[in-house]
């Protein structure tokens, strides 16, 4: 079996989470909120393993990565909302995965990012397919809101689908009009 990993999976990614639980992956989902966890596994707990640790904490991470290999097989994919406290969770994944096969990464920022900064400062090994997904936001009637989760969700479906290496959830222009 295909296996996935989605960190920030509970929230915002839960329905990509399920997703990928509903065609062929078996996903681990690093999360924060035990509560949140429990109702993401509650949707499809056989092909879900929770993985409540904080991805600040590299030696801790680093050990979760391994075992979640070492229980479910190699990760062949990685959908990652990783916040700027996060800095060390791209090299763990590029030491603690697999070095002889490849693996994509979907790496998620937010609206303000700059991913061509993002991109140059991120070291991504040649055999990792990397693609970049920023969050934006909608504009309907005049009215400009933040994505909801179904649509962030959706939105990082695609992206996988595609395999764009750039992706734009929502719109980030007019950067004024943001909420």
């Amino acid at each position: 079996m295909k296996h996935a990993l989605v960190i920030g999976g509970t929230g915002m990614l839960a329905r990509a989470s399920v997703w990928l639980s509903e065609n062929g992956y078996h996903v681990s989902v690093i999360g924060r909120n035990a509560e949140k966890m429990q109702v993401l596994l509650d949707e499809n707990p056989t092909r879900m393993t929770p993985v409540l640790v904080d991805y600040t904490n590299r030696v801790e991470l680093m050990e979760q990565l391994h075992r979640m290999q070492n229980e479910n097989g190699p990760i062949q994919l990685v959908i990652a909302w990783i916040h700027s406290t996060g800095q060390y969770v791209i090299p763990c994944l590029s030491e603690s995965l697999s070095h002889s096969h490849p693996w994509k990464l979907f790496h998620l920022s937010g609206s303000s990012s700059n991913l061509k900064e993002i991109k140059s400062k991120t070291s991504i090994p040649t055999h990792v397919s990397y693609h970049q997904i920023q969050l934006g936001f909608k504009i309907e009637s005049g009215i400009s809101r933040w994505l909801t989760h179904a649509e962030i969700s959706n939105g990082v479906i695609k992206a996988i689908l595609e395999e764009k290496s750039e992706q734009i959830i929502g719109t980030i222009e007019p950067w004024e009009n943001r909420p």
